[in-house]
């Protein structure tokens, strides 16, 4: 069958058709005039056969040609500290040149390098010599510590990650993105000073001339060799730090034909395990929904209808008297809440979150946004994240506007929306930062990339925000179906599992529930350094998540109605938004289980940024719980005769 298959490597897009045994190549669209020329494909795709842009194609070799090898930066999962490759007494090129990177990498702290490594298109190496250093005390130091700390060195080969194969106990082969640094075995340290780089090839006379590179792995090994040709030898003894004071780095090269296409030379780094945990995680996530759809239905088709069937008929004064239940607090219902500011705010963030992730979710899963492109996706969550400022200014005015009328505090609204969650996320990113730096880690932001993210703030997060408060205030105010009393209600006694606090946390687990198995691949991702590839799923746990929110938010609202407890506003955001702190308590579990860190920087960096991830969680669910139960009290109130 025909398909559509664009493919960014940082210098090309490949359009063509896709032949059977290969999958699509993980994509990534920078340009305007990408985007102009796929939308343009797209649209005269029954007439198009298969076709390359000039400029716009993946790399051919021809026989002898160089083919360079570039160094990343050092990392570890034991302490998320990542470092310069040339931080460790590696063999240097004559100049050392930095690659260019894009927003994300550098907030990721990538530091893409060139090395002295030759590599020629199929010509095979054995036992090259690369350099011979000396070792001083400090250089020992240096390399313990990093061994201890199981740092590993990434390379990279025409935009393919330095991958280390691992054999399953099935048979089938996994990859580990780059190599060790070195092993310790009882008290000894080894460096791994020669590697072999088994690079492979495909090639399609009938198409292209020349060869690509579809597989980049590493076999490391140490070696106390002192001259290459002992370094050849397998039985030459392990390089043992403490017992050399000169270490020599040799390498082989050794290529071998694929059958993997191009465009399918991604998938061996795609590959996760647990596919099945996946589906039982989508199968968990709907029957919650089923559960909290019926439980609604119920409330909506049976207690509801009832209670609004008995409200409008005519009552007698006796029934008058007796009546009991939600109707009895129409005068109360709308009433401004307390810290109403801060909700409008919360809830404007919140949609902002919320806009930031649909798009981002929307183009990771038509594939424009790859793990090929380093730092795309987090580059895209950022200038989403700003752009939709504009969503999170017309949200909170419109709140502010319900809440306190035309003469109602919008400035300062407004410039609380475009100020406060920003401003706290820069604030312990900065601090985070500081924390960084004093660790000499290559993973500290520059201060010409932070002056960068102050110019998306200021320059265009702000002004966004500002006409988003405009264009909301400008609108004509949303019609609420009663009037508020001018003297409040007095609330009666409520029972203890009914109190705002109990009631929202119990609330916050559902919601938590749906997404818990797909945070796990996701918190994977992040800390231990794994490719996350599945957005498909994502996507749709992202749509239960939403409707468990709402649901959720809904039900308790109505109990709490139910009650003649009008103070619904703030349980509302709460009774989803509560997730959030579930989330914060899984990171410590996460962190006690699965992670091996013990450096204080490093116990900082994990909780402050999981700490920013769980508000983001918060602002995320708690709109959406919001904005749900507010239409549901705006719908049922307006369905009933008020006298």
């Amino acid at each position: 069958s025909r398909a559509l298959c664009i493919s960014d490597q940082g210098r090309c897009v490949w359009l063509g058709s896709r032949s059977s045994g290969g999958s699509r190549q993980p994509v990534n669209m920078r340009t305007p005039l990408t985007w102009f020329l796929g939308l343009l494909v797209a649209a005269n795709w029954p007439h198009v056969g298969g076709f390359y842009l000039p400029g716009f194609s993946p790399i051919q070799y021809q026989d002898g040609d160089i083919v360079e090898l570039k160094v990343n930066k050092l990392t570890s999962v034991k302490t998320q500290l990542p470092y310069s490759y040339y931080t460790l007494p590696y063999c240097q090129p004559p100049k050392i040149q930095d690659s260019m990177e894009n927003l994300g990498e550098t907030l990721m702290g990538d530091l893409i390098e060139n090395s002295p490594y030759e590599i020629k298109m199929r010509v095979n190496e054995t036992c090259k010599e690369l350099c011979k250093v000396t070792l001083d005390d400090a250089k020992k130091d240096k390399f313990r510590s990093m061994i201890e700390d199981e740092y590993l060195v990434n390379w990279i080969l025409d935009n393919l990650p330095a991958a280390t194969r691992y054999r399953r106990l099935g048979g089938e082969f996994t990859y580990m993105d780059g190599f060790l640094v070195g092993l310790t075995q009882n008290g000894r340290y080894y460096i791994h000073n020669h590697v072999t780089l088994d690079i492979q090839y495909h090639e399609n006379p009938e198409k292209y001339e020349g060869y690509r590179i579809v597989g980049f792995e590493v076999e490391p090994r140490s070696s106390a060799a002192k001259t290459k040709e002992e370094a050849c030898k397998e039985s030459t003894p392990a390089l043992d730090l403490d017992g050399q004071d000169e270490v020599l780095y040799t390498y082989d090269v050794r290529w071998t034909y694929s059958d993997v296409r191009w465009a399918s030379r991604w998938d061996g780094y795609l590959k996760m395990t647990g596919g099945q945990i996946h589906w039982f995680a989508i199968l968990n996530s709907l029957l919650i929904l089923v559960f909290l759809s019926g439980m609604v239905a119920m409330i909506l088709l049976r207690t509801l209808h009832r209670d609004i069937t008995q409200y409008n008929e005519v009552a007698t004064s006796e029934e008058a008297r007796e009546e009991t239940g939600w109707k009895l607090v129409h005068g109360d219902v709308f009433r401004r809440p307390n810290h109403s500011t801060l909700l409008a705010v919360s809830v404007g963030s919140g949609m902002q979150v919320l806009g930031m992730s649909v798009v981002t979710l929307t183009f990771s899963v038509f594939g424009l946004l790859s793990p090929a492109h380093r730092g795309s996706l987090l580059q895209s969550m950022m200038l989403l994240f700003t752009l939709m400022g504009i969503l999170a200014g017309y949200t909170s005015s419109r709140f502010c506007k319900l809440f306190e009328g035309d003469e109602g505090r919008w400035k300062f609204t407004t410039v609380l929306t475009a100020f406060f969650y920003p401003g706290t996320f820069f604030t312990v990113f900065f601090l985070l930062n500081l924390c960084i730096w004093g660790e000499k880690s290559s993973g500290a932001v520059p201060f010409a990339t932070m002056f960068a993210l102050l110019v998306l703030w200021f320059g265009v997060s702000v002004p966004l925000v500002f006409f988003g408060a405009y264009a909301g205030f400008r609108a004509p105010a949303i019609d609420l179906p009663v009037k508020v009393n001018p003297v409040p209600r007095a609330i009666p006694e409520q029972m203890w599992f009914s109190q705002p606090l109990f009631t929202s946390l119990v609330g916050g687990i559902l919601p938590f529930g749906a997404v818990f198995t797909e945070l796990f691949f996701i918190m994977s991702s992040l800390w231990l350094h794994q490719f996350y590839y599945l957005f498909g799923f994502l996507a749709l746990v992202l749509v239960i998540l939403l409707v468990t929110c709402a649901e959720i938010s809904i039900a308790l609202t109505y109990f709490q109605l139910t009650a003649e407890d009008y103070t619904w506003w703030w349980t509302s955001f709460f009774a989803s938004g509560s997730s959030a702190f579930y989330v914060f308590l899984y990171s410590i579990l996460y962190f006690s289980s699965r992670l091996q860190i013990d450096k204080t920087v490093s116990i900082l960096l994990y909780f402050g940024y999981m700490g920013i991830i769980s508000i983001l969680f918060m602002l995320l669910t708690g709109a959406i719980g919001t904005i749900s139960a507010f239409f549901f009290v705006r719908a049922i109130y307006g369905s009933i005769k008020v006298d």
